[in-house]
């Protein structure tokens, strides 16, 4: 069986740290027999969560955002997805401001379901990675794993990653993935 596999970066930097730690998800995933939909949310036009109405609109009822923009469309790729990544720059110990805008309204539309989240039992790789002293990187794992509580996912692994520790690093990434496909496969056959 073939995975899809959904893997999420967010910074402008298209060489650097984060787009590296992307590809080595990619690399992971592909090589371990996976679909990769890899999606640089810097690319796309997701504005940040509303608090609409008197603090939630759709999302809380109906579970879907109200506010138009290229959300939808990305959040129907991750929903769709069986297993998924996601990769940040840690700006002042925390994630970019694309990955939180993404992920604020992602959790607004799936953690209001509660089981029935979306992402429920999806398993997740979360990355922060530091190009500078590396000091933020447990505060934005932190924000990813509490992200991914709130919408019941899985969570496969947390990694940090900084400039210092960037070789052996990516090698780890790309097993991560790598592991994750192989575990789907394993709870498949159970």
């Amino acid at each position: 069986m073939s995975y899809r596999i959904v893997i999420l970066t967010s910074s402008p930097n298209k060489d650097g740290l984060t787009a590296a730690c992307g590809r080595a998800l990619r690399e992971g995933a592909a090589g371990a027999g996976a679909t990769v939909d890899l999606i640089d949310l810097n690319s796309y036009n997701v504005g940040r969560c509303q608090a609409c109405g008197t603090g939630y609109g759709t999302c809380r009822t109906e579970h879907r955002c109200q506010v138009e923009d290229d959300f939808q469309a990305l959040n129907e790729r991750l929903i769709g997805a069986d297993a998924y990544a996601v990769v940040t720059p840690v700006y002042w110990g925390d994630l970019s401001e694309s990955a939180k805008a993404f992920l604020d309204r992602v959790r607004r539309c799936e953690a209001t379901a509660r089981e029935a989240s979306r992402l429920a039992s999806k398993p997740c790789i979360g990355v922060a990675a530091a190009g500078g002293s590396g000091a933020g990187t447990i505060t934005c794992l932190f924000s990813m794993q509490q992200f991914m509580n709130h919408v019941r996912s899985e969570v496969f692994d947390l990694i940090t990653i900084t400039r210092k520790s960037r070789v052996y690093k990516l090698e780890a990434i790309e097993a991560a993935a790598k592991a994750m496909v192989e575990y789907m496969r394993q709870k498949a056959a159970q």
